[in-house]
């Protein structure tokens, strides 16, 4: 029901910053909570950070608390991930997932996510 499109990933060097982007195609985004995963090669995917569509809390992975911001604009249909000092395990494949259930409380799990984007790569190079 709805469409999540990322962009802004690319390649970098340890210690430089970078912003995803995701867009949504949904007339009730501000009832989605939002978030950010990722996925490198023969691992699990894992949560990076989220927001709640109500409330605007956010949650963040230990590996990148204090690092990576995340943002929403309800006006634009976009949650932003604001990633600074990457290091070369930040690097994976980022998607963009959402779920317009669970409105009030942040996602911590890819359980939660109803819909994904397609995934934007990262590389961080040393």
């Amino acid at each position: 029901q709805v469409q999540l499109v990322e962009s802004g990933g690319g390649l970098v060097q340890a210690g430089a910053s970078l912003t995803l982007s995701c867009a949504a195609s949904t007339r009730t985004f501000r009832n989605y909570a939002m978030g950010w995963f990722r996925q490198a090669p023969g691992k699990e995917r894992e949560i990076v950070a989220s927001i709640s569509g109500i409330t605007a809390n956010t949650y963040y992975a230990d590996s990148v608390r204090g690092r990576f911001t995340i943002s929403r604009d309800n006006a634009k249909n976009t949650v932003d991930l604001q990633m600074n000092s990457l290091k070369p395990e930040d690097t994976a494949v980022y998607y963009c997932g959402g779920s317009p259930r669970i409105s009030w409380i942040t996602i911590t799990s890819t359980s939660n996510v109803d819909y994904w984007g397609q995934g934007t790569r990262v590389t961080v190079s040393s």
